[in-house]
């Protein structure tokens, strides 16, 4: 079995061609699952401006959910500029009421602030309080990308999980995985390092702190397992209880390697079978209570 941490979607079809913007809609979301084997996917949300020329509310992604029954699992958003743009703006009302129609967690978080900020210290332990876990998009810069910002080396993610301790946490993008390398520069961690690894921060991280997980999808999560397979490896089997198979299903023509990497792995045995089930689709299972 696959389940897929991220991807995304559209409930009705709308493009802005000079925006470069075209999610595909949910059906053509399914047959490209179909075509991978992949069983089940959860769909994020988009609720930040940064994220892009369109929002993808909660309401869409739930739609979309009851219109393919078993095959997303839908996850809610918000920002914290929302209510009063205040550290005191309190989202319990809607992770109630999202939390109630069905969603299972919170994501693809990309405010454009500060990663301690005030403002996500306020969504972070209000979203703990309701036992949802988060997805979040780490930023190089504010300002003209999106994601929470942090500097080489993630110390404001570092303080986040002291501060959240409870709070499921899974790391994404760029900035995110290329501090799974030692050797990673302000010039190529909003990008792909490639070569050989000596353990970085995110590795340092996850040992530190067990609420730290790692989503796999994109790019960025493959490229952190393949750059260096042996040490790619290695990481899957340390932290195989907290890493989650995904794509980041964006576009209908989307190449998707980390399929390939997940069958080789199971294939050629290069980890254990365990570990293997695990990053397939149970800890998924267990994180967002699917009951399978």
């Amino acid at each position: 079995m696959l389940i897929d941490i991220h991807v995304h979607a559209q409930y009705t079809r709308t493009v802005f061609p000079d925006a470069g913007v075209d999610y595909p809609v949910a059906s053509e979301v399914v047959a490209m699952l179909d075509a991978a084997g992949i069983d089940m996917a959860v769909m994020l949300s988009h609720m930040s401006p940064e994220a892009g020329w369109r929002y993808t509310p909660p309401e869409e992604v739930l739609a979309m959910s009851r219109d393919f029954p078993g095959r997303f699992i839908p996850f809610m958003n918000l920002d914290p500029r929302m209510g009063d743009n205040s550290p005191k703006s309190d989202f319990r009302p809607m992770l109630d009421y999202y939390k109630n129609a069905g969603c299972r967690g919170v994501g693809e978080y990309t405010a454009n602030l500060p990663f301690d900020d005030p403002l996500q210290l306020n969504v972070f332990r209000q979203v703990e309080e309701f036992g949802l876990p988060l997805i979040f998009h780490v930023a190089p810069t504010v300002g003209g990308t999106y994601g929470c910002y942090d500097e080489l080396g993630l110390p404001r993610l570092e303080k986040v999980l002291k501060e959240c301790p409870r709070l499921k946490f899974l790391g994404h993008s760029q900035p995110f995985w290329a501090e799974i390398g030692a050797d990673v520069t302000p010039e190529t961690r909003n990008g792909y390092p490639k070569g050989k690894v000596t353990p970085g921060r995110v590795v340092e991280l996850m040992r530190r702190y067990p609420n730290l997980h790692g989503d796999l999808s994109a790019s960025s999560g493959y490229n952190a397992i393949a750059r260096d397979l042996d040490f790619g490896l290695a990481f899957l089997e340390e932290f195989q209880d907290r890493l989650f198979f995904g794509t980041d299903i964006c576009h209908q023509t989307q190449d998707l390697p980390q399929v390939s990497l997940m069958k080789r792995l199971r294939e050629e045995r290069l980890i254990s079978p365990g570990a293997y089930e695990k990053i397939a689709w149970q800890n998924a299972n267990v994180l967002l209570n699917l009951g399978l």
